[in-house]
């Protein structure tokens, strides 16, 4: 595959002293799955982050920035050899924008190994988040147990007694199920890993039908997810078992892709368009503006990971490593969320919400914050992890 690469112009800040001697700008290399059926996640996220960037002239805390984007096409061998490049020839130290955790668990030992910052917009997996977290690793969404904890919650918040699980056989898949089954107080019928690039579960839903669960709990990011939806309405059970998911289950897009077929879903989310904060509010407004869409949770992340940034680089003013790592643990940054910290394993503790798909006064579809479900959240991982 040809690799789509895009190079935000290097902005340069005019020396305080005299002579015009610019700065010159921070690399930051983003990796990034930007094509096929779950290319719009990575998109989102590229195109939040850009935004931070358009909305201080090209810098990220006053300091000027030289964007360098990539596709991994969601191919871990094409993520690591973009970041043996950034790393060898293009001198990058600071790297983000995955969304995969399989790509993740291929680049992100190399970026730390090699004395360089990872910092993540989404993926979260579960072996980087204990024994084997690490200084230089960030991560600004989730862990992906800590996600789909949030929905075995919900589900018991609802009342539900078994559940079938579902999820894609990659990393995130096992983490997502594991951390339903962690916080669910029932019974789980069935488990099932489905492929990556799998459009066809009519398999799946016989099953489904046959167990007969209170609930269906699913975990298929992207485009497989949309497939996924539409098969459910078409199967006859959206009517007759109801779901639970979090948030990649059912974001804007996804909504905005199948319909009123998603009404009724119940999902488990750290953030909403709805968030009455000002930074939220702020930043919605913004990209809708700017993109002419509403963003969705990708959109979310990929913003605060720039926000933090931006605030370490605010007081380092260049990319050294060793000092943007001490600012980032400080997590001093104001973040669409309405507050944020770090576990120890530098992970995120947070609020998850029960949301739900209504359909407006005007005809539209939009995802409404019902309640709280769980309060200053981490994961289970934290504990291994000894920084």
């Amino acid at each position: 595959m040809t690799l789509a690469r895009s190079v935000l112009g290097a902005v340069f800040a005019l020396g305080a002293i005299g002579a015009a001697q610019a700065q010159a700008p921070v690399k930051i290399g983003f990796v990034s799955t930007l094509s096929g059926p779950a290319g719009y996640l990575g998109q989102d996220i590229r195109d939040a982050f850009q935004l931070a960037m358009e909305r201080e002239g090209g810098k990220l805390g006053g300091v000027p920035i030289q964007l360098i984007v990539e596709d991994d096409g969601l191919k871990p061998g094409q993520g690591k050899q973009i970041v043996d490049r950034f790393l060898k020839t293009e001198r990058i130290k600071i790297v983000t924008g995955v969304v995969f955790s399989n790509v993740a668990v291929s680049i992100v030992p190399d970026v730390v190994d090699a004395g360089g910052l990872y910092l993540s917009p989404n993926a979260g997996p579960s072996n980087l988040a204990g024994k084997e977290c690490h200084k230089n690793y960030f991560v600004y969404s989730w862990q992906n147990d800590a996600l789909h904890e949030s929905a075995g919650e919900l589900a018991n918040k609802l009342g539900f007694k078994t559940a079938f699980a579902l999820a894609a056989n990659y990393q995130a898949g096992k983490d997502a199920v594991a951390g339903f089954k962690r916080l669910f107080k029932g019974a789980i019928v069935e488990e099932i890993y489905t492929k990556m690039d799998q459009t066809d579960f009519a398999a799946e839903m016989a099953r489904i039908r046959a167990a007969k669960p209170d609930v269906v709990y699913q975990f298929h990011p992207g485009g497989i997810g949309i497939a996924f939806l539409k098969q459910y309405h078409q199967a006859g059970l959206m009517g007759t078992i109801p779901m639970v998911g979090a948030e990649p289950t059912l974001d804007i897009a996804t909504l905005n892709a199948v319909g009123e077929i998603a009404l009724g879903l119940n999902i488990g989310a750290k953030w909403n368009a709805d968030f009455d904060n000002a930074e939220s509010r702020d930043f919605v407004a913004a990209f809708q503006k700017r993109y002419n869409r509403t963003p969705s949770v990708y959109a979310g992340q990929g913003w605060d990971t720039a926000q933090a940034l931006a605030a370490a680089l605010k007081v380092v003013g260049g990319d050294d490593v060793n000092k943007l790592a001490a600012e980032l643990r400080k997590a001093d940054f104001k973040s669409i969320r309405g507050g944020f910290k770090f576990g120890q394993n530098q992970h995120p503790v947070q609020d998850w919400y029960h949301v739900q798909p209504v359909k407006n006064a005007d005809g539209t579809l939009a995802l409404k914050t019902v309640s709280k479900i769980l309060s200053g959240h981490g994961d289970s991982f934290a504990k291994d992890c000894k920084l």
